[in-house]
């Protein structure tokens, strides 16, 4: 996540008009979206949601349970049309490396299927897939896998507002 948004950042004034913005972002999710991590990195947004808030064991199928929170996270993109959002699956280690691969890009396509259902620009959304290559808890474990099943959103500001912010760092 953190090479995505170091790889979209603006740096310097812009980037401070970009950051107060995305500052703002963040935290009206996290109001909005009480279940998700939110987390500030760079000039970006990371939100993450777990399995238990989207997927079951070796499913792709998003829950009910989800589809609540994932209009609660709608509500806020559309409030900032500007932003980018990388959608990114990930799976525990059970099962082979491709199957997992492939699992978690079924996962991030369902969530990407279920957001331009709920009116959010597909031409804002990108997919990818990690399989079980970035766990950020221990496989070792029922919990750890549990939170490995996840999906992340990255968000970042689109070529609009980074432009809109250079002009701002201008004035």
């Amino acid at each position: 996540a953190l090479g995505a948004i170091i790889g979209a950042a603006v740096g310097g004034a812009s980037g401070a008009v970009i950051g107060r913005q995305m500052d703002k972002q963040a935290e009206e999710i996290a109001k909005t979206v009480p279940d998700a991590k939110v987390e500030r990195v760079g000039e970006g947004i990371v939100v993450e949601f777990s399995s238990n808030v989207l997927f079951g064991f070796d499913e792709s199928n998003i829950s009910s349970d989800a589809k609540i929170s994932l209009n609660k996270l709608v509500t806020v993109l559309n409030t900032y049309p500007e932003t980018d959002i990388e959608v990114q699956g990930h799976t525990d280690n059970k099962g082979s490396e491709s199957y997992n691969q492939t699992l978690s890009v079924q996962r991030a396509n369902a969530v990407t299927r279920y957001l331009t259902s709920a009116g959010i620009s597909s031409g804002r959304l990108n997919v990818k897939g990690f399989g079980e290559t970035l766990p950020k808890y221990e496989n070792d474990t029922e919990d750890g896998r549990t939170q490995n099943r996840r999906v992340e959103f990255l968000i970042t500001a689109n070529e609009k507002m980074k432009a809109e912010a250079e002009q701002d760092a201008q004035n």
